[in-house]
């Protein structure tokens, strides 16, 4: 029987590259880039080839292998396999890159930052300092070809061939034998008489020095170049001096130099070493310690360099939001650094978080996941927004805080393209219908009807026709005056989707009510509306072939482009209504908890919708002129920045309170002249209590439904009231006549 024996190399469970990789460390290890054969993650291999006549140098490499295997330090190149043959050497680390590609790398894309050299030489002093005071190692090796950088940025110490024992166990330095690392070496190596008294990290502090000029400057040319500093930062010269002083007792303890570069006003001392140290001990933090690190983190992210942020901040934000329970404060923080990723990286890393962010009872994260959706919407497919977002985003339509509510109804301009039948003309409409009616905050009402008229394009043809004109027209009746101009503004965005029955039958005869209405803001948008309604039948009236391409979109599916041409509104609206809701909320504290996060500063991104508006659909008759001309004049009048608060029932409005008719809502200047309706303006003097509102059931049906329904109510009453009548006068006639006689025949 054969056996045959089986080649290491080949079982060998990570593939490298067949070239190595440019810039490698000079000697006998050559650095290939490579890849684990089972999950395709990077890596790096160093691989050094055993040649005959070499035992010396073998010996160094193998001594070399095992000192990587056994040091475990964060600072410290990460050992992650090794493969040790008759023929070869290979060691798998982290993938790296050396530190010579990266700084050319970087110089060509503009440089590295200060902040960024300053951590990563802290890292190297670190590094040192764990091998001389921890481990009484000397590095004897620390140089530019012996640092490397991994995918976050972070600097790691690796060289370790020449390492050997501070104690003097194991014998002395080992011999190098390459001139570009005996350059290096610092010059009381020299003296041959060994007088010279130096400390144990004094020939790595010297070597250091140089490190810390070939960084800056470049490579170092020749001993006697250390003496000009060239390009390093002021702030970092007089330490760098006593490195490559002459005198080896002077120069100081690797812990000693991290000390003095990290005092006020130092190199070291800045807010990205800072940021660097506090995640390295995030673990062993105080609860308080980590809400205002990420609190504060916001604010630094955009100076941080993007690997770092991707590499290292991101996944310390999401193990913070698993396993520390940080809650909401890491939102905005997390949100930023995902713009670093790509498509498919935000998929997986960022979007399940997000989904499970979404099931969390805490307010604070349920609102601000709501403003701050368009960050992420975009990531969101239409299956995980309705049946794991969607059905938790709805609670915010029910919730007692009105933030909430508000928030909740302006992320659904976000959602509702990707809402599916159910979710968008169901169930949104029913909650719609209910804060639209009964909702007791008028921003909001007003909010929903803004909300409603943006989206319509989206919903059915039967949803629109059944929807649309009975929740404009309820919202004209609104004792909010902004919300009667919003209703207004809701017929004029959506004025494609109507037929031209509809508008003459049902829409006409509401706006030609709020002519009269004691606001002049109110009537100024009824007017303007009724001239433009009026100019579209007008139009059709002149020249019937028209009819089929205005009503063209009246019984089309859904379309994100219709009704663009008016869409402008919808910006001006929300804007404005946004901070009345916040004043409102501020001036009723007890109709807001506590913990409510107030929508202060929210910007309803319009802009796409607002260059919509301007495309103005053209008629068959080009002579004519285009009633569509009349809608994209609909922009934005005016905000409500002045805002508006809501009198409290039970108490007079302070004094010097100026009532809703005296404010410019964003009509003509006021003038001088009296109000022609003040006279009507009891209704609104008999304060805020809602009126009944006939508009107040969960359901938006049309007109003349609702007025079959009050008739066949009048009746109903009228023929109960008969019955009770007829009751009572037979009984009157019974006790009148008195009892019967027993025998005796009743005689008609």
């Amino acid at each position: 029987m054969w056996f045959f024996a089986r080649d290491p190399v080949r079982d060998f469970p990570f593939e490298l590259s067949p070239e190595p990789a440019e810039g490698g460390p000079p000697g006998p290890w050559a650095l290939h880039s490579g890849r684990k054969k089972a999950t395709g993650s990077p890596v790096s291999i160093f691989v050094y080839d055993v040649k005959p006549g070499a035992e010396e140098q073998t010996q160094v490499a193998k001594a070399a292998f095992k000192r990587l295997k056994t040091l475990r330090h964060p600072n410290i190149l990460a050992y992650i396999d090794g493969l040790e043959t008759d023929k070869c050497l290979h060691v798998v680390t982290e993938a790296v890159t050396p530190l010579g590609m990266y700084l050319k790398a970087r110089a060509e894309a503009g440089g590295l930052k200060e902040l960024e050299l300053s951590w990563g030489l802290h890292q190297i002093v670190k590094a040192l300092s764990f091998l001389v005071n921890d481990c009484s190692l000397i590095h004897n090796n620390v140089c530019m070809a012996a640092v490397f950088v991994d995918r976050a940025g972070e600097w790691k110490l690796g060289g370790l061939d020449y390492m050997y024992s501070a104690q003097g166990n194991g014998g002395g330095p080992p011999s190098k034998g390459i001139p570009e690392l005996e350059q290096y070496d610092p010059p009381e190596l020299a003296d041959s008489s060994g007088r010279a008294v130096r400390e144990k990290w004094s020939a790595d502090m010297w070597r250091l020095g140089c490190l810390i000029w070939e960084v800056f400057n470049g490579p170092l040319p020749r001993a006697t170049a250390l003496r000009n500093p060239g390009k390093i930062p002021k702030s970092l010269v007089p330490h760098y001096c006593e490195l490559v002083g002459a005198n080896p007792k002077v120069r100081p303890n690797p812990a000693r130099f991290l000390q003095n570069c990290r005092a006020p006003g130092g190199f070291m001392s800045n807010r990205f070493v800072e940021t660097n140290l506090f995640l390295e001990e995030i673990q062993i933090k105080e609860p308080a310690e980590k809400q205002k690190f990420f609190q504060e983190l916001s604010k630094s992210l955009d100076s941080f360099p993007e690997d770092f942020c991707r590499h290292k901040v991101l996944p310390q934000l999401l193990t913070a939001f698993e396993f520390g329970n940080a809650g909401a404060v890491v939102l905005t923080p997390l949100f930023k650094v995902g713009k670093f990723l790509s498509t498919e990286e935000y998929q997986q890393k960022i979007i399940p978080v997000v989904v499970k962010m979404f099931s969390s009872t805490d307010r604070a994260m349920r609102i601000r996941l709501l403003q701050q959706m368009e960050q992420f919407i975009q990531y969101l497919d239409e299956p995980t927004v309705n049946t794991q977002i969607f059905p938790h985003v709805v609670h915010g339509f029910l919730d007692t805080n009105p933030a909430i509510r508000e928030q909740t109804v302006k992320s659904m301009l976000l959602l509702a393209p990707k809402l599916n039948e159910a979710n968008l003309n169901v169930e949104l409409m029913k909650h719609f219908a209910r804060l639209q009616a009964r909702d007791e905050q008028g921003p909001i009402r007003c909010n929903t009807t803004v909300c409603l008229g943006k989206i319509g394009s989206y919903l059915s043809a039967s949803t629109r026709h059944r929807v649309l004109t009975s929740a404009f027209s309820r919202a004209t009746k609104d004792p909010f005056a902004p919300s009667r101009v919003a209703g207004v503004l809701g017929f004029a965005a959506t004025h494609n989707l109507y037929s031209m029955s509809d508008c003459a039958h049902k829409i006409l005869p509401v706006l030609c009510g709020l002519t009269v209405d004691p606001e002049k803001s109110v009537r100024d948008q009824a007017f303007k509306a009724i001239r433009s309604f009026l100019s579209k039948l007008e139009s059709v009236s002149e020249d019937p072939t028209q009819l089929a391409d205005v009503e063209k979109d009246v019984h089309a599916a859904s379309s994100p482009g219709m009704g663009g041409a008016a869409a402008s509104w919808a910006g001006w609206a929300v804007t404005g209504v946004s901070s009345l809701t916040s004043k409102l909320i501020r001036a009723h504290p007890t109709a807001a908890p506590a913990e409510s996060v107030l929508a202060q500063h929210d910007n309803w991104n319009t802009g796409s919708q607002a260059s919509r508006s301007r495309q103005v659909s053209q008629t068959i008759n080009p002579d004519h002129k285009s009633p569509e001309s009349d809608w994209s004049s609909w922009e934005a009048e005016g905000s409500w920045d002045q805002g508006w608060q809501e009198p409290n029932p039970q108490e007079p409005p302070p004094e010097g309170t100026r009532l809703a008719s005296e404010y410019n809502w964003g009509g003509p200047e006021p003038s001088d002249k009296g109000d022609p309706f003040a006279s009507l303006s009891a209704r609104q003097e008999a304060g805020t209590q809602r009126r009944p509102d006939p508009w107040g059931d969960d359901n938006w049906e049309g007109l003349e439904t609702e007025n079959r329904q009050v008739k066949a109510e009048l009746a109903r009453k009228k023929r109960e009231e008969r019955r009770r009548e007829m009751e009572a006068k037979r009984a009157e006639k019974k006790a009148a006549k008195g009892p019967m006689k027993l025998g005796t025949r009743k005689l008609d």
